[in-house]
C-alpha cells in the first residue's frame, strides 16, 4: 500500500483491495451452486449424499478460514513493522502447518465416516454412495485449503487481484469440468469433487510459483522461533475458527424456531437466507480486503489511520446495506412470486423481505467488526462479538418476537436482533481501539 497515512487515498485503496474479492466470492458461490445443480440431475440419493457433507465441510472451512485470518493478521502486521524476512518464513510456516492440520482432519473424517453418517441420521442405503463420494471430496477439501492459504499470503501483502482472478478462473474451470467428469466420462457423483480437485490443483500451480517468484514464501523454518510463532498463529486461529463455526450452529437453532410455524415458514425462511447470502456479498469481500490494510497500519503503529479506515468502511456498509434492504422491500411482492408458486410460502417470503433485509446494515457492521478485531490482534474480542451477536441479540429476540407476534413477530425479532448486534459490535471495537491506544502510548510517548 502506498502512503496509507494520507486520508484522501483511503477510499481509493479500499476500493482497489475490495473489488477483486467481490468477484472472487461471487464466482465461488456460483460454482458451488452449479455443483448442486449438476448433482441434482443424478437423482435424489446423490443429492442427499451431498447434503450430508455440508456440516462436515463447515468444520474444514472453519479450520482453514481460522488459519487464513491468523495468516493475514500476523504477516501484514510483520510487514508493517518492516520485517520482510520474518513475513516470508511465517508464510512457509502457515502453508506447512495448514496442510498438515487439514490432512490430519481429513484422514480422521475418513476413518470415522460411517460413525459420523450414522450420527447425522443417514440411511443405511446411502452409506455406499457416501463412501464413494467422500474420498475424492476430502482430497478436494485439502486441495482447496492449500489454495486458500496461498490466497491469504497474497492478501497479506496487499495483493487481492491475483487471488480474486484465480477464484474466478478456478470456479469457471470447475463449472466447465463438472458435466465432463460427471456425465461424459460417466464418473457420476465422484466426478464433482474430481472436477474440484483439478480446478483447485491448477490454481495451486499458478499461486505458489507466483509466491516463490515474488519472494513472499520461504521454507527455511529453522530461522524462526517455531514454538513462539506457532503459539502466535494459534492464539488468533483458535478463536477465529470457533467464531466461524457459530453461524451454522445458530442457523440450526433459528430453523428449529421457525419450524414451529410449519413447513411453509421453513421453506420461506430457507429462501430468505439464500437471498441474504447474496445481499451481503460486498461485506464478505470487505472482510477479506480490510484485514491486510489494518494489519500493516497496526505494524506501523498508525492507529489514527486505522480509525479513519474503519469509519469509512462502516459508513459505506450502513448506506449500501440499507439501499439493498429498501430494494428488497420495494420488490418483495414480485420477488416472492418469482421464487415460488406456493401461495402460502410466497406470502411468508414477502413478509420476510419486508422486514429482515432492513437489518442487513447491522449484520454487515457486525461481520466487519469481527474481521477488523482479528486484524488488530484482538481475536477474543472478535469471538465475543460473534457470540453476543448470535446468543445475546439475534436468537433471543427471534424467540421473543415469535412468542409475542407469531411468525411476523419472529421476523421483526430478526430485524431488531441484527441492528442491536451491529451497535454492540461497533461499541466493542471502539473499546478495543482505546485499549490499543493505551498500550501504544508508553511506546510512542
Amino acid at each position: 500500500m502506498n502512503n496509507p497515512d494520507q486520508p484522501t487515498t483511503l477510499p481509493r485503496q479500499l476500493f482497489a483491495m475490495t473489488w477483486p474479492m467481490l468477484f472472487g466470492v461471487l464466482s465461488l458461490m456460483t460454482f458451488q451452486l452449479a455443483d448442486s445443480i449438476f448433482i441434482a440431475q443424478l437423482g435424489r440419493d446423490p443429492l442427499a449424499a451431498l447434503g450430508f457433507t455440508v456440516p462436515i465441510q463447515q468444520l474444514i472451512v472453519g479450520l482453514q478460514v481460522g488459519l487464513g485470518i491468523a495468516t493475514t493478521a500476523i504477516i501484514s502486521r510483520t510487514l508493517g513493522a518492516g520485517d520482510e524476512q520474518r513475513a516470508v518464513r511465517l508464510a512457509g510456516l502457515v502453508v506447512t502447518t495448514g496442510a498438515i492440520l487439514v490432512c490430519l482432519l481429513a484422514i480422521s473424517l475418513w476413518l470415522l465416516r460411517d460413525t459420523i453418517m450414522t450420527l447425522l441420521g443417514a440411511e443405511q442405503s446411502l452409506l455406499p454412495l457416501i463412501r464413494l463420494y467422500w474420498m475424492p471430496w476430502l482430497v478436494a477439501a485439502w486441495t482447496g485449503a492449500v489454495l486458500y492459504f496461498g490466497y491469504s499470503i497474497c492478501r497479506s501483502h496487499g495483493d487481492t487481484k491475483l487471488p480474486g482472478l484465480m477464484m474466478m478462473a478456478a470456479s469457471l474451470l470447475n463449472i466447465a469440468l463438472d458435466p465432463l467428469y460427471i456425465f461424459v466420462f460417466g464418473w457420476g457423483l465422484p466426478g464433482a469433487p474430481l472436477a474440484t480437485i483439478t480446478s483447485f490443483g491448477v490454481g495451486c500451480l499458478v499461486i505458489y510459483p507466483a509466491l516463490l517468484k515474488r519472494g513472499w514464501l520461504g521454507f527455511d523454518l529453522g530461522q524462526l522461533e517455531l514454538g513462539k510463532s506457532i503459539r502466535q498463529l494459534g492464539s488468533i486461529m483458535a478463536p477465529a475458527m470457533v467464531s466461524q463455526l457459530m453461524p451454522p450452529a445458530s442457523a440450526m437453532l433459528a430453523t428449529a424456531l421457525v419450524a414451529t410455524f410449519g413447513s411453509a415458514a421453513v421453506a420461506a425462511w430457507g429462501l430468505g437466507t439464500r437471498l441474504e447470502f447474496f445481499s451481503i456479498v460486498v461485506v464478505l469481500a470487505l472482510t477479506m480486503s480490510m484485514p491486510p490494510m489494518v494489519g500493516r497500519l497496526l505494524g506501523q503503529g498508525d492507529i489514527g489511520t486505522i480509525r479513519k479506515l474503519v469509519r469509512l468502511a462502516v459508513r459505506f456498509v450502513v448506506l449500501w446495506q440499507l439501499a439493498i434492504g429498501l430494494l428488497w422491500l420495494a420488490a418483495s411482492g414480485l420477488v416472492a412470486e418469482l421464487f415460488t408458486a406456493d401461495r402460502e410460502v410466497s406470502d411468508v417470503l414477502g413478509d420476510y423481505l419486508l422486514r429482515v433485509p432492513l437489518s442487513y446494515s447491522g449484520l454487515g457492521v457486525c461481520m466487519l467488526m469481527v474481521s477488523v478485531n482479528n486484524a488488530l490482534g484482538l481475536p477474543m474480542r472478535a469471538l465475543l462479538i460473534s457470540t453476543l451477536r448470535l446468543f445475546a441479540c439475534y436468537l433471543p429476540l427471534l424467540w421473543l418476537g415469535g412468542q409475542l407476534g407469531g411468525l411476523p413477530g419472529l421476523m421483526s425479532g430478526a430485524l431488531a436482533g441484527n441492528l442491536l448486534a451491529g451497535i454492540m459490535a461497533y461499541l466493542l471495537y471502539r473499546q478495543g481501539m482505546i485499549h490499543l491506544q493505551r498500550q501504544d502510548a508508553p511506546a510512542t510517548g
